[in-house]
């Protein structure tokens, strides 16, 4: 799709923001329980590593913008919780890999299917021609956004 120059309504773009709001709301109430035993940067970290897979302590802490002392006690109330686990990495004795447990992954996978749901509910309000117009419209609009990298959607736990 080629860019355009042509001014924007200020209506789409309230329209937009709107919509984004509400689905901000969907994203919210998807991990507001989990919120209640999971700091919002132990979720970023449970979805980090669900997306990638083990990583180093070091790697973690920066990717996630964090002091490594600091994050090193992060992780502690993690291993703790039994929501991840350290290994020694078998290539370099001196790294320590962090992992995903399965009740890591299930807290991941629980935020994620009420998310799922959601979105599921509000759309079965629409009659299937407005759905089609409103997918329709999701396409046109993430082919214009373009796909967001793990760095942007992080600070969300996304």
């Amino acid at each position: 799709m080629a860019a355009s120059n042509l001014p924007v309504d200020d209506d789409a773009v309230t329209a937009v923001l709107t919509a984004s709001r509400a689905m901000l709301g969907v994203i919210a109430r998807s991990f507001a329980d989990t919120l209640e035993t999971v700091t919002l940067p132990q979720f970023r970290v449970l979805v980090l590593l669900s997306s990638l897979g083990p990583q180093r302590t070091g790697v973690l802490a920066e990717r996630l913008g964090a002091n490594l002392s600091t994050f090193s006690r992060s992780l502690d109330r993690m291993v703790s919780a039994g929501w991840v686990r350290r290994e020694q990495n078998p290539g370099s004795r001196r790294e320590v890999i962090i992992t995903l447990t399965g009740d890591g992954e299930h807290i991941v996978a629980d935020v994620t299917e009420r998310r799922r749901r959601d979105f599921r509910d509000i759309l079965a309000q629409l009659t299937p021609e407005r759905r089609d117009q409103v997918l329709a419209a999701f396409e046109v609009f993430n082919s214009a956004a373009g796909e967001p990298s793990v760095e942007d959607l992080l600070p969300l736990g996304l």
